[in-house]
């Protein structure tokens, strides 16, 4: 069977003055980067295979849904073969119509989104896929490597002697004496699989798992170091499209390495940068004539007390903290399509080679146990599809305390419904 494919590059920047991180941060102010959305469509057994990766913190809900339905329809597949991640930069849009809707019924609390801009930028990126299914190419193989990023991903959860979080690494930290930690549990390696006709290279993919900030104080709109690194390979090989794809970095910050100087931006920009050169430069070339894809839909229960009529009156209250308000918001929305589940989907080439798209931002712990129970030697395990759930912990993080457990929108039992998921389709139960 001849394989095909397609590439898209659209660019997906948001207006000054849109709101960031669905409001719980100030509207942007400033423009450091451009945003892109960015992916592949792969084209064999069965319809279509669509892989995009957005330059925005997340994408929730009705518009996650919505987000693969049009790429789907664009693409000429169905959305359950359609997997859009996030890379998570923070100071970016992070679209949730239901939330919207929710809060747009409220004159005095921030807006989530800008219902216009984001419904266009989708449309685009559909027109991109329209466009590149027109004319894809054949491949014959893929390369596969990997290498370790130095210095870049670190646990943000520092554990104490009674087995409770003593202290939280955010994204950038202050305190020489919590940077000073350990690295703790984290994947250190950076995948790429690259895409090739013959000796002619067409596409690369890159995974790695950490939060993509440096500094987020500032509104300034940025693809911060995950995207800059991308778009310096990009430049490197003009013709070629390279996509990254951040992985299960729920838990996983840059804390050990940045204590929020803005220089080390450039900083972490290098060392993944220089992670990917060396994943490619290490790749071994496999001769390829079939892919899999397997989907996986997961019912996913709140972790939040299941009180609506509470949400309702928190947002509707002006004496509430506006992050107070905002969230009431996001609950709502999560909890309004409990009947609606998550779809989990795997992508194979043969034994070579597996990707599993997650929603949320799920923990580290996640990815391990997935390349633990595949077969295949190289797994890439996106996280940041559908971001309703917010943080995907594990059971003992919500006795263990810190920061994510407060965040998240699922609660304990979430990690036997993942681990039953992940397993299902790294096996190939499912078809």
């Amino acid at each position: 069977m001849v394989l095909q494919l397609a590439t898209f590059k659209v660019d997906v920047t948001c207006p000054i003055g849109h709101p960031l991180t669905a409001g719980f941060r100030s509207p942007a102010v400033a423009l450091a980067d451009r945003l892109q959305a960015i992916g592949v469509v792969l084209f064999g057994d069965g319809k279509p295979i669509v892989l995009c990766a957005v330059d925005w913190l997340g994408i929730c809900n009705r518009s996650h849904t919505t987000w693969r339905r049009a790429l789907a329809d664009a693409a000429g597949t169905v959305a359950d073969r359609v997997a859009v991640q996030t890379t998570h930069p923070h100071c970016t849009p992070w679209p949730d119509d239901e939330a919207q809707r929710l809060v747009s019924e409220h004159d005095d609390v921030r807006d989530v989104m800008e219902p216009e801009f984001c419904h266009d930028a989708m449309k685009r990126v559909a027109d991109a896929v329209r466009d590149a299914t027109a004319r894809p190419k054949p491949f014959t193989h893929i390369g596969l490597g990997r290498a370790k990023v130095d210095r870049v991903a670190s646990n943000r959860r520092l554990m104490g002697d009674d087995g409770k979080v003593k202290a939280v690494r955010w994204t950038q930290t202050k305190d020489p004496e919590i940077r000073a930690a350990p690295e703790g549990l984290i994947d250190p390696y950076l995948k790429s699989i690259s895409f090739w006709n013959g000796d002619t290279k067409l596409a690369a993919a890159h995974y790695y798992a950490v939060h993509n900030t440096s500094y987020d104080d500032d509104q300034t709109i940025t693809c911060d170091f995950l995207g800059l690194a991308r778009e310096r390979r990009a430049v490197e090989e003009p013709g070629v499209t390279h996509v990254f794809f951040n992985e299960c970095a729920g838990n996983i910050t840059a804390g050990k390495y940045n204590n929020g100087a803005r220089e080390n931006r450039q900083v972490l920009t290098d060392r993944v940068h220089a992670g990917m050169v060396a994943a490619e430069a290490a790749a071994e070339r496999v001769s390829i004539d079939h892919i899999g894809w397997r989907v996986e839909p997961v019912l996913l229960q709140p972790g939040f007390e299941m009180n609506e009529v509470a949400l309702v009156t928190t947002l509707g209250d002006p004496g509430a903290a506006p992050k107070d308000r905002t969230m009431a918001a996001l609950k709502l929305a999560m909890l309004r399509r409990l009947d609606v589940p998550f779809e989990f989907s795997c992508l194979a080439f043969g034994d070579a080679a597996l990707i599993l798209h997650l929603p949320g931002e799920s923990f580290i712990e996640y990815q391990l146990f997935a390349q633990a129970r595949s077969r295949a030697d190289w797994v890439a395990v996106p996280s940041y599809g559908d971001l309703g759930p917010i943080y995907i912990c594990m059971d003992g993080s919500y006795a263990e305390g810190g920061y994510e457990p407060i965040d998240s929108l699922v609660g304990p039992g979430v990690e036997d419904t993942m681990k039953g998921a992940i397993e299902k389709l790294v096996a190939g139960q499912r078809t």
